[in-house]
């Protein structure tokens, strides 16, 4: 089976397609339009009429069909896509905000639905990054293409940790559930020996508390693993809010202006990085020590907090594969042997003891 691509991926592909078209002059208005068009194309030639393709055709409406359902499916992350696509397209056509309908586009559409998954968090996230930046571009007068680059090169960088973190889970998933699909075959292989197994799993005091507590153990070292995995992920720093003041300030603003409307920004679409606004304060400090612009240093910082917060996630995904045998032996197999070998050493003696 083809691995499937994270959630991230599509919109690091969108926005480096949409920096290359504001690099080679179109309009934005325009290259919305054609970004627009060619997932609509795209959605066509695979033949699915779901709400992507619809909205793509401009025949969406928000109440028709939830956006997410709690799964990673790609056909649902081209719905967010198409969406995001559709709304800027449709408010360039009409010379609205963009940005805006960006963001209403993902929150408006997620805020109905069911609890989304790590990975489709991360994709609307996404949307709303490009979308802050794209406001403060506007705001500021600034080019954008090259922090659209950027972007989505911190977009590449959280797939690829995506990619790694599901290869260190691999392993110990498909241990785990080996080791799962153990007890049955324990319990059968009793029941074919003659053993009843089965009776004494779910018909006696012990049985019933091996299962008992093997469940319970079971149930446990699936939420250590989520939780495990969870703390791999860790919190991604992408240099955001770095970006943004650097887009204000390249835009012509002062400091203060472009930090304000940088933060602002942040709050407007959602974005929390209080380490991007601590490093902000050592970038300005040190361009008025040396008399040098900030732009430049500002880039700088943010392109270095990417390179860090990619090296620790290298880091998390390499040490998940060993952290996730912890629950695979003190939960899965202590289980497997409460479910799948006691009751049929309890069968045995019992059969055994039986026949005295």
């Amino acid at each position: 089976m083809r691995p499937v691509d994270p959630p991230i991926e599509s919109v690091a592909a969108l926005a480096q397609r949409l920096a290359v078209l504001l690099a080679a002059g179109v309009a934005p208005h325009t290259a919305w339009t054609y970004l627009d068009e060619a997932g609509a194309d795209a959605a066509g030639a695979n033949g699915a009429d779901t709400a992507g393709t619809a909205a793509a055709r401009g025949r969406w409406h928000p109440r028709r069909l939830p956006l997410w359902n709690g799964r990673d499916d790609p056909a649902r992350v081209a719905e967010l896509n198409a969406l995001a696509l559709r709304a800027a397209s449709r408010a360039a056509a009409r010379g609205g905000n963009i940005a805006e309908a960006l963001r209403d586009a993902v929150t408006g559409e997620a805020s109905h639905a069911a609890p989304v998954t790590p990975s489709g968090r991360r994709a609307a996230a996404a949307w709303l990054a490009l979308a802050a930046a794209w406001a403060v571009a506007g705001e500021a007068g600034a080019p954008l293409a090259a922090t659209l680059r950027g972007l989505a090169a911190t977009f590449r960088d959280q797939a690829r940790l995506e990619r790694d973190l599901a290869a260190a889970l691999a392993g110990p998933r498909a241990t785990a559930r080996l080791v799962g699909a153990m007890p049955v075959i324990g319990v059968l292989f009793g029941a074919l020996l003659g053993f009843d197994t089965v009776g004494t799993l779910f018909g006696t005091v012990p049985g019933l508390i091996c299962l008992a507590l093997g469940g319970a153990l079971t149930l446990a070292g699936a939420g250590w693993s989520r939780a495990l995995v969870r703390r791999a992920a860790g919190a991604h720093d992408d240099g955001l809010m770095l970006e943004l003041t650097s887009i204000a300030m390249s835009g012509g603003m002062s400091t203060e202006r472009a930090r304000a409307l940088a933060e602002g920004a942040a709050r407007r679409f959602m974005i929390q990085n209080a380490a991007g606004t601590r490093a902000i304060d050592g970038v300005l400090a040190l361009s008025r020590r040396a008399g040098v612009p900030a732009v430049e240093l500002l880039r700088s910082e943010a392109t270095q907090a990417r390179l860090r917060s990619r090296s620790a996630g290298e880091q998390r995904a390499a040490g998940l594969a060993v952290t996730l045998m912890i629950p695979l032996g003190l939960c899965v197999l202590p289980a497997f042997m409460l479910v799948g070998v006691l009751p049929l050493l309890i069968a045995v003696l019992s059969s055994t003891l039986g026949t005295f």
